[in-house]
């Protein structure tokens, strides 16, 4: 009892302002030990878990080999397809509709005309093996990835590198932002590793339910683990994005800098509520600029009723993919208008305004069909719409890796035309080492498709910046 009572009678001794002083420093210290203790237990890495995606029971062992792979095709596909594209049935398209009911029947036909009599599957084919082609089995499933490597140059630095697509694009969106990360006369290159999400293209499909990001993040972690890497910058937009951010939650000490250029923040609270109502009159006392006002307001015309307009195939795909896949799936004029329909609208918006959705402002035909074909001739668009199920089948907002921050350096390109802008204050609230934040200057959805350059020197100053401050 004696401490006790010493404890008090050192009390009753202090003065009044002695004893406010005692009250908020020991009010000043219990707070800091319990944003100390819970900070302790905030999860700054996510389980990478076990999976097996292959037919029936999990085998004892897995081959673990690498094997090289060439995209072929042949006359009887070749036929097959024209064949189809002859039967194709149409639907003449409202007056002066343009492109805001979908793909146009009109500029459908003249894209089909140059398919089934200009279009060179097998020049494509060429294109595509320009570049090594590889496969591996991981959880079951055959992996297809092409891997880049520089010829490296006296004094340069080879840097590994993952970069990873969205839907409903494909390893071929990087073509040609590749020779601009690996051909580099500076003292920096990258050896680029492009991966086909299991279910798209040339990777196999997973044959049980419920393969999502995470599961992707995984298999792709043990790819890179597989090729030898140890360390490796990760870049991403759409799936891709979420994917490459999983795989920096999973292992962060394994990634040195994740650059994304797509990034939606559903989760703020309050935050986000007085960000919202002050961002558009008082920008700066929330950390907005008046670029993030132009791309974020009037807010429910560009992220609500502008977003209800463009994710009716979300819908679908997170609901009932395999009833909508049967018709993409087995036509191949309805598969092109599905997937080239979103070439148009996501590059830019008002492309809905246009009789040719724009299309070839910014893209090629052949470009544009070969990504299709590499659907069409694998089969795989039902598998990629199911992607959309396995990650929207339950509240993304209450998995793990929601709930989680990310502690790697990242870096974020913002494109102008991409369809949720995302200001450099709300990327703070989950990336913990923001160290580069770019207002790109023209661009959309599929950033390395569309403008190359642009996201690669974005996506090289942010190694720098990364690298330099590790000296």
């Amino acid at each position: 009892m004696q401490p006790v009572e010493t404890f008090v009678k050192g009390l009753n001794g202090l003065n009044p302002q002695q004893l406010q002083l005692l009250v908020v420093s020991s009010v000043g210290v219990g707070l800091l030990t319990c944003y100390m203790l819970f900070k302790k237990r905030v999860a700054k890495t996510i389980p990478m878990g076990e999976g097996w995606w292959g037919r029936g029971e999990k085998q004892l062992s897995e081959d673990t080999k690498i094997y090289p792979f060439r995209v072929e095709t042949s006359e009887a596909e070749i036929q097959d397809l024209n064949r189809r594209i002859d039967q194709t049935r149409y639907t003449e398209p409202l007056e002066d509709s343009r492109f805001h009911y979908g793909f146009n029947s009109v500029y459908l036909k003249k894209v089909v005309s140059y398919w089934r009599n200009q279009f060179d599957w097998k020049k494509q084919v060429e294109v595509l093996n320009k570049y090594p082609h590889f496969k591996t089995k991981i959880e079951g499933l055959d992996v297809h990835f092409i891997r880049v490597s520089p010829e490296q140059r006296e004094g340069q630095r080879v840097v590994p590198l993952m970069l990873v697509h969205g839907w409903p694009g494909s390893f071929f969106e990087f073509y040609k932002i590749l020779p601009l990360l690996t051909e580099r006369q500076d003292d920096v290159a990258f050896e680029v590793i492009c991966p086909s999400i299991p279910g798209y293209g040339y990777s196999e499909a997973p044959h049980k339910m419920g393969f999502n990001t995470m599961d992707a993040a995984r298999v792709f972690l043990k790819l890179m683990e597989r090729l030898g890497f140890t360390e490796f910058y990760l870049q991403g937009g759409d799936w891709g994005s979420l994917i490459v951010t999983n795989m920096a939650q999973m292992k962060p000490d394994c990634v040195k800098g994740l650059h994304l250029n797509m990034l939606a923040v559903t989760k703020g609270g309050a935050g986000l509520v007085i960000s919202l109502l002050l961002g558009r009159y008082l920008p700066f006392l929330v950390g907005m600029t008046r670029e993030d006002v132009r791309r974020l307001y009037p807010y429910f015309e560009k992220n609500v009723y502008e977003m209800l307009r463009e994710s009716g195939y979300l819908h679908i795909q997170a609901t009932k993919p395999d009833t909508a896949g049967c018709g993409v799936n087995d036509s191949p004029v309805g598969l092109a208008a599905y997937i080239l329909e979103k070439f148009s609208t996501w590059t830019d918006k008002q492309n809905r305004d246009l009789e040719d959705g724009g299309l070839e402002r910014k893209y090629s035909l052949d470009d544009l069909l070969t990504n299709v074909m590499i659907y069409w001739t694998t089969g795989s668009i039902v598998s990629s719409m199911r992607f959309y199920k396995e990650n929207l089948k339950s509240d993304p907002q209450n998995r793990i890796d929601s709930k989680t921050g990310i502690y790697v350096p990242m870096g974020f390109a913002a494109f102008p035309q991409e369809l949720l802008h995302c200001p450099k204050a709300w990327a703070r609230w989950r990336f913990k080492d923001l160290r580069s934040y770019s207002y790109m200057s023209s661009g959309g959805h599929f950033a390395a498709f569309e403008e190359p350059k642009l996201l690669a020197d974005d996506f090289v100053q942010f190694v720098r910046k990364v690298e330099s401050k590790k000296k």
